[in-house]
């Protein structure tokens, strides 16, 4: 299968994951990596074998690569992703898509006048553990989906990210930070938002950080880092939600679907596998479910060769940009609805993704490209 090139920009902590999982796919190929600091670029490329370290400005100006990937940080996603699509390619950003809605209608807008695709992370909703769930509720397992309860629950990340300032800032918080994760996995699962409402609070307004190499350092932080929340979904089921960098210990589950037939119990959405548990009217003992789909390791930048498949194939990518704009809206919404004291309709709405073939082999993400291997 002929390779579509791809550029890495941004070489910091997640970028590992990509350039490790990105060859596994036939149809990528990773061309160049890019950062602002081209030591560091240089570093990834020797790491994974990548041809070229350059700048971002000569990663855009080669006209072989076909899609850059945007892993900088939050607060410069819009700008980046904005420059790619000028520069005529395609782009698929790390989360959020933006720290704005109004930002990723932008480049939704500019994405669709260029005729370019662009995608974002979270892809996890693509590994075996929720499309393993997705084929459950759309096969009638818990009849229909009547609500949902999702709890991201931590202290923050000052103990063990080299350089957690920017979860404090813009663009960070346990919504902007996790929920997409989450709000992914709900969208994908249940369909689009309606409306939002939700409660927020700045718990400790200043964070001292005790990883290497900034122990000491003392960081103010500038966005909620404690939030509550109700989902209404186009459906008719309702979510709640909490998501937060205040707590010390939780034990409560990741994401439950609860409906008219049975309630299912979701893995981790900030992973690809996990155990899927199901239990049906009737039944007393919740039971585990076998995953009927493959990518339960870490496969970020499926994603990615998802999006090179669609722009091959000419069909809708499922971490799309409407996905992750939408999962925005619900993200300021919740901030929103708890500054002004009310409920929020949203402005956005998306497709559910198209759920994974089953029997595809791994490497693989579409019935036409398997026909041609």
């Amino acid at each position: 299968m002929k390779k579509t090139k791809i550029g890495i920009i941004g070489c910091g902590n997640i970028s590992g994951a990509y350039l490790k999982t990105c060859p596994s796919f036939d149809i990528l190929e990773v061309a160049a990596c890019a950062d602002l600091d081209l030591e560091r670029a240089r570093a990834r490329t020797e790491e994974f074998g990548v041809p070229r370290a350059v700048s971002t400005g000569e990663l855009l100006a080669d006209p072989d690569i076909e899609i850059a990937v945007n892993l900088t940080t939050p607060d410069a996603h819009y700008s980046v992703d904005r420059a790619v699509l000028e520069a005529g390619k395609s782009v698929y950003s790390e989360k959020p898509l933006a720290v704005a809605r109004q930002q990723g209608l932008e480049l939704l807008d500019l994405a669709r006048a260029r005729g370019l695709r662009i995608g974002c992370a979270p892809d996890t909703f693509m590994g075996g553990g929720i499309q393993t769930c997705r084929k459950l509720i759309d096969d009638g397992a818990v009849g229909e989906p009547v609500a949902a309860t999702a709890f991201m629950t931590c202290r923050g990340h000052e103990s063990w990210h080299p350089a957690p300032e920017f979860y404090y800032k813009a663009g960070g918080g346990p919504v902007f930070d996790m929920g997409p994760y989450y709000l992914t996995a709900l969208v994908n699962l249940l369909g689009p938002v309606e409306r939002v409402t939700g409660s927020a609070r700045i718990t400790f307004p200043e964070r001292t950080i005790t990883s290497e190499p900034l122990n000491g350092k003392v960081i103010r932080v500038e966005v909620p880092t404690h939030v509550a929340g109700v989902l209404d979904f186009a459906s008719g089921a309702v979510a709640s939600l909490i998501m937060s960098f205040d707590v010390w210990a939780a034990r409560l589950p990741r994401i439950e679907i609860y409906g008219t037939e049975g309630s299912l119990s979701v893995p981790d959405p900030n992973g690809f596998g996990g155990t899927v548990r199901l239990l049906r009217a009737g039944e007393q003992e919740w039971r585990e479910v076998s995953l009927t789909h493959p990518y339960t390791d870490n496969w970020r930048g499926i994603g990615v060769a998802d999006m090179a498949y669609a722009i091959r194939f000419d069909r809708p990518h499922r971490a799309s940009g409407q996905l992750a704009c939408h999962v925005l809206d619900i993200m300021q919404a919740l901030h929103e609805a708890s500054y002004s004291d009310r409920h929020v309709r949203l402005t956005t709405s998306c497709e559910r993704p198209a759920p994974l073939p089953v029997g595809l082999p791994e490497g693989v993400l579409d019935r036409n490209a398997d026909s041609t291997r």
